[in-house]
């Protein structure tokens, strides 16, 4: 059975989730359409890319993802197809492959939609028909043409100086835990095994350990972890540490390596 996602901008209470579901449903009629989210913030391409790049290496080869962020078409934004490691990403040419692939191969196919370039419901006119090609087996090669000629964005990189990292904020959970462009393999890197400092947005708040899970500090206090993906994420034991700290996608995160305090090393908690 063909596996079809759906990544978009709108809600639940729209329409479009339901008229773009049916057409495929209507066209394959043995199509597994999984959504992935419906939250992302209007028109926030890196927010749709965070989301695809960190769920879309657990999908089987012959995934189709629709993703319907920005998706208004037009001459200088042609409708494209990303192939990746045998799988199908249908996005506007909006700087989503490399912001979902960055530093990777993959290759880019621009689709000719013809006249359709005007329409207000591209999701549903066109994104569909090419998922519903795709999931039928047809090679995007057979209706597109390969290209290097697409917009290039890459995700917001942490900053590092001696003994400094200089990240951000990139993406808020629905627990309000905020999650960070600060790897562990940089962290790692970067400390080497040194004590350190997390200032989360300003000197107030300071965390000086990472945690293996969310519950190894008391309630309400500030917690830092490596997620599943490997990204340091900050959240509060048991509460809204977003909301709470008014942290929001870009928020400063500092984290300040102390090599002179020989007799500290990185902690792990919860050991």
């Amino acid at each position: 059975m063909a596996v079809i996602t759906l990544t978009s901008d709108w809600r639940n209470s729209d329409y479009y989730i339901g008229a773009v579901k049916g057409k495929i449903v209507s066209r394959k009629l043995s199509a597994n359409i999984i959504d992935i989210s419906h939250q992302v913030l209007p028109f926030n391409t890196m927010q749709a890319a965070f989301i695809i790049r960190n769920c879309y290496k657990y999908f089987p080869v012959g995934t189709v993802h629709i993703i319907a962020v920005n998706t208004l078409l037009s001459v200088k934004r042609p409708l494209l197809v990303v192939e990746k490691a045998g799988q199908f990403f249908i996005c506007s040419d909006s700087g989503f492959a490399g912001l979902i692939f960055p530093e990777e191969d993959f290759d880019v196919y621009k689709v000719d939609i013809g006249d359709n370039v005007s329409g207000t419901f591209n999701s549903l006119d066109i994104y569909a028909d090419v998922a519903v090609k795709l999931a039928n087996g047809e090679k995007p090669g057979s209706f597109a043409r390969i290209s290097s000629d697409y917009l290039v964005q890459m995700p917001i990189l942490p900053a590092i100086d001696t003994n400094l990292i200089n990240g951000s904020i990139v993406y808020i959970d629905s627990y309000q835990n905020a999650i960070t462009n600060i790897n562990k393999e940089t962290f790692e890197r970067v400390g080497k095994g040194n004590p350190f400092r997390i200032f989360v947005q300003s000197n107030h708040y300071v965390i000086d350990k990472i945690s293996k899970t969310y519950n190894t500090v008391p309630v309400g206090e500030l917690v830092a972890v490596f997620n599943a993906e490997g990204l340091l994420e900050i959240a509060l034991a048991n509460g809204p540490v977003a909301e709470l700290l008014d942290l929001k996608p870009n928020s400063a995160i500092r984290v300040k390596f102390l090599p002179g305090e020989t007799d500290k090393k990185l902690q792990l908690s919860g050991e």
